[in-house]
C-alpha cells in the first residue's frame, strides 16, 4: 500500500472511531481528531498498544469513555466492523471541508467501501518526530513541547474522586431504596409499588495538591511539568499549586485561566528562586504550617521532585511524616526514577520513601499517563 493510500485509511479510520464515539455520548469533535492525528505521529504506530494509548489519551476526556474507546477502538482496528452511522463531516460548513486536508484529515466522510476494502489495517509511522510518549521531558524541542501540551491536558483531565453524600439513580441492586421515585411510578400501577428503583452515592473531585520543585537540578523538567500543573488547575476543581526551590509559593491563582502562556508568565514572576537551590523539608514545613488546611481535607499530595536536598533531612523527614499523616495519598514524581538503575540515595529520597505511596518517574508523557492511572484508582 502506497504512503498516501495508508494515510488516507487512517484518516478514514480516525474518523470512524470518532464516530463510533459520538454515537455513544462522547465528546468528540474536529479538534480531538487533530489531536489524534497528531498523536499517532508522536509515537510508535507499528506497536497497537502504542497507538491504543495515544489515543485514549486524546479521546477520552472523562472516565466514562474510557469503555466506549475500546469498543470503537476494537470495532475499527479489530476484527468487528463499525455500524456507520450520521457522518461527523456533514455538520462541517465549507470552509470547514476546505481546511481539513491541511491539517490531514479526508475532504469527506469516510467511504464504506473504503472501510471494508482495508478493515484491519494498523497506522504506520507517518513523521520524523521521535517517540513523544517515552521520551525524556528535557530532550523535548519547542515542536514537541507544542504537541505535548495538548496531550497533557487532556491527562490532567483524569484525577481522584470520592464518594459525596449526595446521591444519584442507580440502576444496580443493593444501594438505597429510591422510595420517591417508587411512590410517584406507583401512580401508574394502582398504588402498588412493582418497579424498584435504588440511589447510589455519587462522586465528586477529591483536592489535590500539587507540589513542585524548580530548583536548577529540575530545571530540564521544570517547564514540562508546570504546564501540568497549569492544566490540572485549569480542568479540574479544588486544584492546589505550589512551586518551591529554598522556599514555598502559591501559585494556584497564577495558573488559572484558559491562557497557557500568560499563566506561566505569571507563575515564572511569582517564584523568585526558580533554578536556584532547594531546601525540601523547609518548603515541606511551611504547606504543613501555612497551608494544612488545605491538606488536611482528604487531598491528594503530588510531589514532583528529584530529591536533591540541602536542608536538613531530619527536617524534610519530620514534614513529610507530618504531610502523610494529613493527607489522604503522597505520589511522589521523580525524573530520575526512569533510570533502570534507579536507587533513592538521595537524602531526600531516602527520607521521603517510608512516607510515600507512590514512586513514579515524572519524566515522560508515559510516566503522567502513570499517574492519571493511579490518581483515577484513588
Amino acid at each position: 500500500m502506497a504512503y498516501e493510500q495508508l494515510a488516507d485509511a487512517v484518516s478514514d479510520q480516525l474518523a470512524a472511531v470518532a464516530a463510533s464515539l459520538r454515537a455513544q455520548g462522547a465528546r468528540v469533535g474536529i479538534g480531538e481528531l487533530l489531536t489524534a492525528h497528531r498523536a499517532l505521529e508522536a509515537v510508535d504506530c507499528t506497536s497497537r498498544e502504542d497507538a491504543r494509548l495515544a489515543l485514549r489519551a486524546v479521546l477520552c476526556s472523562e472516565r466514562g469513555d474510557l469503555p466506549k474507546f475500546e469498543q470503537a477502538f476494537y470495532d475499527v482496528f479489530g476484527e468487528g466492523r463499525l455500524p456507520l452511522g450520521p457522518s461527523p463531516f456533514d455538520e462541517l460548513t465549507e470552509e470547514a471541508r476546505e481546511a481539513l486536508p491541511h491539517a490531514g484529515l479526508p475532504a469527506t466522510s469516510p467511504r464504506p467501501s473504503d472501510l471494508e476494502a482495508e478493515p484491519t489495517a494498523v497506522p504506520a509511522a507517518w513523521s520524523d518526530v521521535e517517540l513523544l510518549r517515552h521520551k525524556d521531558f528535557a530532550t523535548y524541542s519547542d515542536v514537541e513541547m507544542a504537541v505535548a501540551r495538548e496531550l497533557i491536558a487532556r491527562l490532567a483531565r483524569r484525577g481522584p474522586t470520592r464518594l459525596s453524600r449526595r446521591t444519584k439513580p442507580s440502576r444496580r441492586r443493593g444501594h438505597t431504596p429510591d422510595l420517591r421515585r417508587m411512590v410517584r411510578g406507583s401512580l401508574r400501577t394502582a398504588g402498588e409499588p412493582i418497579d424498584r428503583v435504588w440511589r447510589a452515592p455519587s462522586r465528586r473531585p477529591r483536592p489535590m495538591v500539587l507540589v513542585l520543585d524548580v530548583s536548577g537540578s529540575m530545571t530540564p523538567y521544570a517547564r514540562m511539568l508546570l504546564q501540568y500543573l497549569h492544566a490540572s488547575v485549569a480542568a479540574r476543581r479544588r486544584v492546589e499549586a505550589f512551586a518551591f526551590g529554598t522556599r514555598l509559593t502559591r501559585i494556584t491563582h497564577e495558573l488559572g485561566g484558559r491562557d497557557h502562556d500568560r499563566a506561566l508568565e505569571r507563575a515564572a514572576e511569582a517564584v523568585v528562586d526558580f533554578s536556584g537551590g532547594t531546601r525540601i523539608g523547609a518548603a515541606l514545613a511551611s504547606l504543613n504550617r501555612d497551608h494544612g488546611r488545605r491538606v488536611g481535607r482528604g487531598a491528594v499530595v503530588v510531589i514532583l521532585s528529584d530529591g536533591w536536598d540541602r536542608g536538613d533531612p531530619d527536617v524534610l523527614a519530620l514534614e513529610i511524616a507530618r504531610l502523610r499523616r494529613s493527607a489522604h495519598r503522597l505520589v511522589w514524581l521523580n525524573p530520575l526514577a526512569a533510570h533502570p538503575e534507579f536507587a533513592p540515595l538521595t537524602r531526600g529520597m531516602k527520607a521521603a520513601i517510608p512516607h510515600t505511596d507512590e514512586l513514579l518517574a515524572g519524566n515522560s508523557l508515559a510516566s503522567l499517563e502513570q499517574l492519571a492511572v493511579i490518581l483515577e484508582e484513588i
